[in-house]
């Protein structure tokens, strides 16, 4: 059986869920976060084909297509905590698009400097490898919360990108930016075109 079984029941829809399915329960980690969702709403964004959700209570991503989960991938977020503050290197909260996608066809481990190829792991380091092979930047779309002033997420260079360091990744590790596996994030990075939402949230 499907782990989603819907029925109606005087007009009101019913989600059943089989055993082995319980993180399918409302509100679980496999569920679209309804904050996300309120908030397209309040800003009038409609939501995106696909939406990439950050938890960071929980060193996640997960994939959501159409509001359905399709996958959870581990990643780091900020070391310093939670913030959007300029200079805090802190990972910001809230709404988010990626504006900008960079680095397509190179190599796992290519190194990225300014944005800009200066090697690979393999030849320069584990240490050299701070931002690597892909990088998905990121634009706060919440103003005077991500966007704008001295919180403006994309002004921070605040990405979704690769590191040297692929054993750090489930816990806190980076400078405020989301580091994902170089297989989650290629993948990724190919499926996700530019636009796409990305929410990030504290739990």
């Amino acid at each position: 059986m499907n782990c989603r079984q819907f029925i109606t029941i005087l007009g009101a829809a019913v989600v059943l869920l089989t055993s082995g399915c319980a993180s399918l329960r409302p509100g679980g980690p496999q569920t679209m976060p309804a904050a996300c969702l309120a908030t397209c709403d309040r800003l009038g964004i409609a939501p995106t084909h696909y939406i990439l959700t950050v938890n960071i209570a929980r060193q996640t991503a997960s994939l959501f297509e159409k509001n359905r989960f399709v996958e959870s991938f581990k990643c780091s977020t900020s070391r310093f905590g939670i913030g959007e503050a300029l200079d805090s290197d802190r990972t910001p909260l809230g709404l988010h698009r990626i504006a900008e996608k960079i680095g397509d066809g190179e190599q796992p481990g290519t190194i990225f400097q300014d944005r800009e190829v200066i090697g690979n792991v393999s030849e320069l380091g584990v240490a050299a490898g701070t931002i690597t092979t892909r990088i998905m930047w990121l634009e706060g779309l919440e103003p005077g919360y991500n966007r704008g002033g001295n919180v403006d997420t994309h002004e921070r260079l605040i990405y979704i990108h690769g590191t040297g360091d692929q054993h750090s990744l489930g816990r806190p590790a980076s400078h405020g930016c989301i580091h994902l596996a170089d297989p989650d994030l290629i993948s990724l990075f190919d499926l996700l075109p530019s636009g796409t939402l990305v929410w990030i949230a504290a739990r």
